[in-house]
């Protein structure tokens, strides 16, 4: 049985915490040991990654302090394990791993990239940069990624692409459940219900959500919008402010932080990402697609290969195109909207099923702890 420890930087509710806890909680348990370590807490993940009967451990750091402590409370934790592969995800936790490494003895490391561009840590990914052929691999969850990272200098032994996988069993469309969901979250029958699944952060641009909303509101008097993520609630004035100058108050619906995306994904008639920069994969439409309910989003990261000819993809910082996009798909109709969401999900049972996303994993861990070469990147989806 191999172990292999996955060190994060902390277990929210982004797309790599979701991404981590599929994968240590879908992978084959009598070939694998997995051990999760959060630098931070553990967070709105961390219970249900306990609750499978996976080993959780945090480091208990402060975001955005630097703590020289942080490498002895990880050699502990290695030691204690003594894994066969460490796998870091996100920049701070690749940094911290490549500086225990010596120390614990751990005989392989992978880093795990999940963005592209992104505001902050620019001294961490320049370092990392310089480091990129220490870890035997260096996985990314998206060809937008590996392209930017490279373009940054990164130049690791080996690039691996494993993209987001989805559990398409449990995620599907409820038409059944659809009008209760509607009712409880306040949104009418008759209206055409806009959902964006993201953090308040610079880099998910609300404001040209906001912006997008507004001109669409003006034609639509059916189109409601709903806010849903970390930050996403009355914690945030700017945000209220926002909406008010906007003149949206009675048409956004602000959901706060849930860990139950998946059910509520069927009560919308369109999930959108309006990103400005920084996204890999977007799990968000991944799981919208694979409820059935089609996407638009922006051209960010892998965002345009994962929808294809299932939705609709617009230009960044553009809310006159991202308001058009959503009228086309209002314009369809109910029915229309549906076969379109149709489509959208067998696109993800063909791409992206969870179950040959974990399978890739586990060869790929395999093959480096044998020491032997590792996979090719996958093809990208037409």
């Amino acid at each position: 049985m191999l172990t292999v420890v996955h060190l994060i930087t902390g277990l929210e509710t982004g797309g790599a915490e979701r991404m981590l806890t599929r994968l240590v909680t879908g992978i084959d348990r009598a070939r694998f040991r997995s051990v999760v370590v959060s630098m931070t807490g553990p967070g709105m993940m961390g219970p249900a990654i306990a609750d499978a009967g996976i080993a959780l451990r945090t480091l208990a750091l402060r975001r955005g302090l630097p703590d020289p402590r942080a490498v002895l409370r990880l050699r502990r934790i290695l030691r204690e394990f003594r894994p066969d592969i460490l796998q870091t995800w996100l920049y701070h936790a690749d940094l911290l791993g490549l500086l225990a490494r010596p120390f614990a003895r751990t005989p392989r490391l992978i880093w795990n990239l999940r963005a592209t561009e992104s505001i902050g840590s620019t001294v961490v990914r320049k370092l990392l940069g310089w480091a990129s052929a220490c870890p035997d691999a260096v996985i990314v969850n998206s060809l937008a990624g590996r392209r930017y990272h490279e373009a940054l200098g990164y130049r690791p032994r080996h690039w691996i692409h494993l993209p987001n996988g989805f559990d398409t069993a449990a995620l599907r469309s409820d038409p059944a459940a659809r009008p209760g969901l509607r009712a409880r979250l306040g949104i009418a029958a008759d209206a055409v219900a806009i959902l964006l699944p993201a953090r308040y952060h610079p880099v998910k641009d609300h404001a040209n959500f906001l912006a997008a909303a507004a001109i669409l509101a003006a034609r639509r008097p059916e189109a409601r919008f709903a806010l849903v993520g970390a930050g996403i609630g009355p914690e945030n004035p700017p945000l209220a402010a926002a909406i008010a100058a906007r003149g949206l108050d009675d048409r956004v619906l602000l959901l706060g932080e849930r860990r139950d995306l998946d059910r509520l994904y069927p009560a919308f008639d369109i999930v959108t990402l309006s990103s400005a920069l920084g996204e890999g994969f977007p799990n968000v439409l991944g799981e919208a697609m694979c409820c059935g309910v089609p996407c638009v989003a922006t051209d960010s990261g892998d965002a345009a290969p994962i929808i294809g000819d299932t939705g609709a993809i617009v230009a960044p910082r553009d809310p006159a195109a991202l308001a058009a996009a959503w009228d086309r798909l209002i314009g369809l109709g109910e029915a229309g909207r549906r076969e379109l969401g149709l489509k959208a999900r067998a696109r993800i049972v063909e791409h992206y099923e969870l179950a040959a996303v974990i399978a890739r994993y586990a060869a790929v861990y395999e093959a480096i702890a044998a020491g032997q070469p590792v996979m090719s990147p996958s093809a990208r989806p037409h």
